[in-house]
């Protein structure tokens, strides 16, 4: 299970931080409240500022972090059953975790539907617009089109159910970069068998970890990357972290090096 503090060591804001949060940063866009930018009632009166930040958040524009990486090594080794993402950044993808081991539960913007029509949108056409500062509209019906990301009041997508599967399954639970704030995705947390072990890197006790702890948790506290670079180290995967982060590294360079620099702590 991952949230937003995995993410920010890639240059992408909190959206709870004071001061650095999203939601602080928000207030350069001409909104009542910061949450209304992800209310569709605004949204449907005044498209304009999600889209700005959409753009603010375009794929392209940041890369991952070691932490991301450690998580598609666990992929590579046979050992993720399944990534719990509350990001829509993306990063997952990017550092080549395969869509049928995510559920992203907040959303992606790799996807995009037409908020009148109910057609999907390509991405390519919809990020065209949004790079070009335009509001995104369908080809067929000229109605908005909205990424697949969870606004507040609509319902978490359907992959959000395997966790019905899932966590009964799992003989270890990682948590890494989250609040353990927002339900229903915080209870997760509780879904694994009581006998099984759960791990909490994060800057804070948060969540199930604080008010009720289990005997078999283990709490990492302080900066994530340093935490799993920790991790990393004792599990003797050090060669392989530094080889897949430059392989990947390489890809990256060599895909954006047409479009300027986005930013990167790939190493960190």
């Amino acid at each position: 299970m991952v949230g937003a503090g995995i993410s920010t060591p890639s240059g992408i804001p909190d959206f709870r931080s004071p001061g650095s949060g999203l939601y602080s940063n928000l207030q350069q866009y001409d909104i009542p409240y910061p949450e209304a930018i992800f209310e569709l009632s605004f949204f449907f009166r005044n498209p304009k500022p999600f889209f700005t930040l959409a753009k603010e958040l375009y794929p392209g524009n940041f890369r991952p972090n070691m932490t991301h990486y450690f998580l598609r090594l666990l992929h590579e080794k046979g050992l993720l059953l399944r990534l719990y993402t509350q990001n829509i950044d993306g990063l997952e993808r990017v550092a080549g975790i395969p869509a049928s081991k995510l559920v992203e539960a907040h959303g992606t913007f790799a996807s995009a539907t037409c908020t009148v029509c109910l057609r999907p949108c390509p991405g390519e056409d919809f990020w065209a617009d949004v790079l070009a500062d335009r509001v995104p509209c369908c080809r067929v019906c000229t109605g908005i089109v909205k990424p697949d990301i969870v606004f507040f009041g609509e319902p978490l997508p359907e992959r959000f159910l395997l966790h019905v599967a899932d966590f009964p399954m799992a003989d270890l639970l990682v948590v890494l970069g989250t609040s353990l704030e927002v339900e229903p995705f915080a209870s997760l947390s509780e879904g694994v068998c009581s006998s099984v072990p759960r791990v909490l890197i994060n800057q804070d006790v948060v969540g199930t970890f604080a008010w009720h702890p289990r005997g078999r948790d283990v709490v990492q506290l302080g900066d994530v990357v340093h935490s799993v670079e920790k991790l990393v180290k004792l599990l003797g995967w050090t060669e392989e972290m530094r080889d897949l982060v430059q392989r990947e590294t390489d890809k990256l360079h060599a895909g954006t090096g047409r479009r300027g620099s986005p930013h990167s702590q790939e190493g960190h």
